[in-house]
């Protein structure tokens, strides 16, 4: 099967996209699928690389294994097998276990994972499924956990993982090899 939309060769691209592909070869050893999609476009590569860069700060009011628990959930949801390889290995690095890990898209029926990440968890899920509804219950439940502030950057975060999973799915990116699970 042909994928939809192909690489353009390495001295195409522009030369600031060029060092953010240096940055991933430092990074993940090489350069990643997505970003040579993205980058057929510079404007919108520069915007997304932008917003993740500012999701992904150090300060963010979402501590970064829970970050990672979001982004590999809403992945699975969406089918997009690359943002499943490369946000595992990034939770795993992050201190999660391999049990939490492969629990997860049965989180509700796991008691690995704590009140807040049920709370994040539960409403990710509501703004990822088509028809799904976010409740005020839902809204409680962040509201004992996160300030208005937090909030909006959990939903920030849950809405680019929506925009960027889709983006791979769509354009069947395939997963690069970064999270190999034992069986």
């Amino acid at each position: 099967m042909m994928r939809p939309v192909s690489a353009k060769p390495l001295n195409r691209y522009p030369w600031w996209i060029r060092l953010f592909f240096l940055k991933q070869r430092r990074t993940y050893g090489k350069v990643l699928d997505p970003a040579l999609l993205w980058g057929r476009s510079p404007w919108v590569f520069g915007a997304v690389a932008l917003l993740y860069g500012a999701l992904d700060r150090k300060s963010s009011p979402v501590e970064p294994p829970l970050r990672s628990l979001l982004t590999v959930r809403v992945s699975q949801i969406n089918h997009c097998a690359f943002c499943v390889d490369i946000n595992s290995a990034t939770m795993l690095k992050r201190g999660i276990s391999e049990d939490k890990l492969a629990a997860l898209a049965n989180w509700r029926d796991s008691p690995l994972f704590s009140e807040r990440e049920r709370a994040a968890l539960d409403y990710a899920e509501a703004v990822t499924v088509t028809d799904g509804v976010v409740t005020e219950a839902m809204r409680a439940a962040l509201g004992r956990h996160w300030d208005e502030d937090g909030i909006v950057e959990l939903t920030g975060l849950i809405a680019f993982q929506n925009l960027s999973s889709k983006f791979n799915a769509a354009l069947d990116v395939p997963p690069q090899g970064f999270c190999v699970m034992p069986k």
